[in-house]
């Protein structure tokens, strides 16, 4: 399995960006999907997380801003975020956490490539 993010790209100040993170292959659970960030030189944080039934948290920084969903084959998650500025330019990267198999012993947490946002100042 490998996900494939989507999305990414130049987004003006106080724009928008949709990105996308997609599964192939299917698994028996899935626990939770999210999406991280990670801006030059910073360490990779947190922008939110979503479970199956539907649990979001996101960062405090995104709170009202941040929208994360997951698709009902649990396949696909999908970040919004709204009210862009130069601080949020980072590579984003999306994250499943999922049970191969039913008799499978713990989780395995699966990371995306990375896509690029950048808000030029």
């Amino acid at each position: 399995e490998r996900l494939v993010e989507s999305g990414g790209g130049i987004v003006q100040p106080g724009g928008s960006l949709r990105l996308s993170c997609a599964r192939s292959g299917s698994v028996f659970s899935v626990k939770r999907m999210g999406w991280y960030r990670q801006a030059q030189g910073k360490e990779r944080e947190l922008v939110a997380t979503i479970t199956p039934r539907g649990t979001a948290i996101s960062a405090d920084s995104g709170k009202g801003r941040v929208t994360i969903s997951m698709d009902n084959a649990k396949t696909t998650v999908t970040l919004q975020v709204t009210h862009l500025k130069p601080e949020h330019t980072a590579v984003y990267y999306c994250l499943q956490v999922i049970q191969y198999y039913r008799f499978s012993t713990g989780y395995v947490v699966l990371w995306g490539q990375g896509t690029t946002v950048a808000v030029p100042s």
